[in-house]
């Protein structure tokens, strides 16, 4: 017989099949915790100040330092949120003169928050798929577009990224800095700020989820190599095929892990 207890006390058994099941499906109704993202909660705080009054169109926000200090979180997290905040329209960041709250209505710029922490609820498997189209075409502009300055860039990130793994040490961001910097290669400013925002997401649930071992980074860092060199030539073509090829490792991923939690 097997016991179920509260401090201790019996308050019932299961002797049979059936109440194994029943306690089964009671197990069931629990739903798994999701931890937010420190971003999300920084995105969720401008939204509450905002609907309070607290912070108004044209207000400025305090430094990225002050917010990272009085939040007690890195400063890339509070990077992040303003990024994902100025892409969608609801801040504005001025040379010289700090971050501003973009000067529409208080309810559509709750409207709008509401859909930029829906849109970082996606399914994996859908952020990954719009990485694929955005990727593929930065890669094929960047081959079409690119100058001098850009292949100095890219080949410094590059060289960056297989620094870090002859020494053994995580390069995610070395891996994150490559693909950004292609992508300005494109000349195409939504397409980069679509891959700020989106990009971040997946290669940190590539590092949470220890996907790529040694022989993989490796193997990643022949792929980076050859999208380069099709970059350098200027065959966009190639250079498409090379970054679809790249990404068939994540798009496996995506496919097989669809709705982890961002």
């Amino acid at each position: 017989m097997i016991y179920y207890t509260i401090f201790g006390q019996p308050i019932y058994q299961l002797t049979n099949q059936t109440d194994r099941t029943m306690a089964n499906s009671v197990l069931d109704n629990f739903e798994e915790i999701v931890y937010a993202k420190p971003s999300d909660i920084i995105i969720n705080q401008i939204k509450n100040l905002i609907t309070s009054g607290q912070l108004k169109p044209g207000e400025r926000l305090p430094s990225e330092r002050k917010l990272s200090e009085k939040l007690m979180v890195s400063r890339s997290a509070v990077r992040d949120a303003i990024q994902k905040l100025e892409f969608y329209g609801v801040l504005k960041t001025h040379p010289q003169s700090g971050t501003t709250i973009a000067g529409m209505g208080v309810t559509a710029l709750q409207g709008l928050i509401s859909d930029i922490l829906k849109v970082d609820g996606s399914d994996f498997k859908s952020l990954v798929e719009t990485r694929i189209i955005l990727e593929i075409n930065s890669a094929q502009l960047a081959a079409e577009r690119r100058t001098d300055d850009d292949i100095v860039r890219i080949q410094d990130a590059l060289d960056e990224y297989h620094n870090k793994f002859l020494l053994g040490q995580s390069n995610f961001e070395e891996d994150l800095r490559f693909h950004l910097e292609i992508a300005d290669a494109s000349k195409n400013k939504v397409l980069k700020s679509l891959m700020m925002v989106i990009t971040p997401d997946i290669i940190s649930n590539f590092k949470r989820y220890d996907v790529c071992g040694e022989d993989v980074k490796a193997q990643r860092f022949a792929e980076h190599q050859s999208i380069l060199d099709c970059i350098i030539k200027r065959e966009p073509e190639r250079a498409r095929v090379s970054m679809e090829k790249h990404l068939e490792d994540i798009k496996a991923f995506s496919i097989s892990n669809p709705f982890l939690n961002l």
